[in-house]
């Protein structure tokens, strides 16, 4: 099957250009980092496949999978898309690769003891040739020297996004934020 064309049926050319360009950057990632380019990209590809649905329509189907949701994800879209998304993912599309649906699931707030693989699509999703936030150059640039690093500059860079529009932040960023903060220190200490 090709995800790009369905992901540009069921999003739009836009949305379907960032999937494909998060793709790209997660393979690159992945061929720098070790890990499995094909899974990478079929992670990246599909990793907003939630996004096909409103958000009354992901806590609808969620609550049908037994997803368990947070109030805080249960009230913000963009946080909603990334576990209804990996839910849907198995279920619609019989995706049922553990590290491609954790991928997609964490994709928007990250999560303390993040695989590789789960890095990278996280990763991907903000440094893809489409994004122009400030600093998105360096983390670029990180991206390729230091991994660590460089997620730590993307969750930054999150957080300070949605503290700047005054919405609520999801503890598991925090947490993965601080997680980082702590391996980068451990590292540089040996």
């Amino acid at each position: 099957m090709n995800y790009f064309y369905l992901m540009k049926d069921i999003l739009g050319e836009e949305q379907a250009r960032h999937c494909r360009n998060v793709a790209e950057a997660a393979v690159s990632l992945a061929e720098k980092y070790s890990a499995d380019k094909e899974k990478a990209y079929l992670a990246g590809i599909l990793h907003d496949y939630g996004k096909k649905y409103s958000g009354q329509e992901l806590i609808r189907k969620a609550e049908k999978l037994g997803l368990g949701l947070d109030r805080i994800t249960r009230q913000h879209e963009k946080l909603l898309h990334a576990p209804a998304g990996a839910a849907l993912l198995e279920a619609e599309l019989e995706i049922s690769d553990p590290e491609i649906l954790r991928a997609v699931a964490y994709h928007t707030t990250g999560r303390k003891g993040m695989t590789l693989f789960e890095k990278i699509i996280y990763l991907a999703d903000h440094i893809e040739e489409g994004r122009s936030y400030e600093g998105v150059e360096k983390t670029r640039e990180l991206a390729f020297h230091n991994l660590e690093r460089a997620l730590l500059a993307a969750v930054d860079s999150t957080i300070r996004s949605v503290l700047d529009r005054g919405l609520l932040l999801h503890p598991r960023s925090v947490i993965f934020r601080n997680s980082l903060v702590e391996e980068i220190s451990e590292n540089e200490n040996k």
